[in-house]
């Protein structure tokens, strides 16, 4: 018992030991921040479903327990001593002129892109743009003033995720915020919005 209490705190010293400061892309945080500009967009009469937590795995054995113990200690210690030291947070929320005039932009076309997200006619693609999926439910008239709205709001989106990168000084993290963005867009969304999954058009 002495010796296996010696090995878990010796173990326990090499985790904390072996924790190195990287600078990595803090999903958590982004994800909480997307939903907060993305809810500013659609409006706080729209929201999608929130996420699911996977339960944890229940201890084995008597034996394994410490051992699943201190490498829980050394996700903790990842988790907190990284993100406090390394990622000061990307802040989609972060109030840069360039930021807040896109979102402004994005803000007032929704209102005219809305109606056919409802109708099916435009869609949420997987690359974080949308896409005009059926332009047979728009109206002949207004197809040309549909796809503009289309290709300034995928305009304005690339612009976005661009920004944020460039404003939380890392700008490697551009595909990552615009894989976060994906999700979230979709994640946001009223039922019965179209949203692109594995290759095949879906239904909220």
């Amino acid at each position: 018992m002495k010796f296996r209490s010696l090995t878990a705190i010796g173990l326990g010293a090499c985790l904390v030991a072996c924790v190195t400061v990287n600078v990595y892309f803090p999903e958590a945080a982004a994800e909480r921040a997307a939903d907060l500009f993305i809810q500013d967009v659609y409006g706080k009469g729209e929201s999608g479903a929130g996420e699911s937590v996977p339960p944890a795995d229940s201890p084995q054995s008597s034996i394994v327990m410490p051992v699943t113990a201190l490498f829980a200690l050394g996700a903790a210690i990842r988790d907190v001593v990284i993100p406090t030291a390394a990622a000061q947070g990307i802040d989609i929320n972060i109030q840069t002129p360039a930021i807040n005039a896109l979102k402004q932009a994005m803000e007032r076309r929704h209102q005219q892109l809305k109606p056919h997200y409802a109708s099916g006619a435009v869609g949420m693609a997987a690359t974080g743009l949308i896409t005009l999926r059926d332009a047979s439910l728009v109206p002949l008239q207004a197809r040309n003033q549909v796809k503009k709205l289309v290709v300034d709001e995928n305009a304005d989106r690339n612009r976005l995720y661009g920004e944020i990168a460039k404003a939380n000084a890392h700008p490697e993290w551009e595909p990552d915020i615009r894989g976060i963005f994906a999700e979230r867009w979709v994640g946001n969304a009223p039922g019965g919005w179209w949203y692109q999954s594995g290759g095949s058009w879906r239904q909220k």
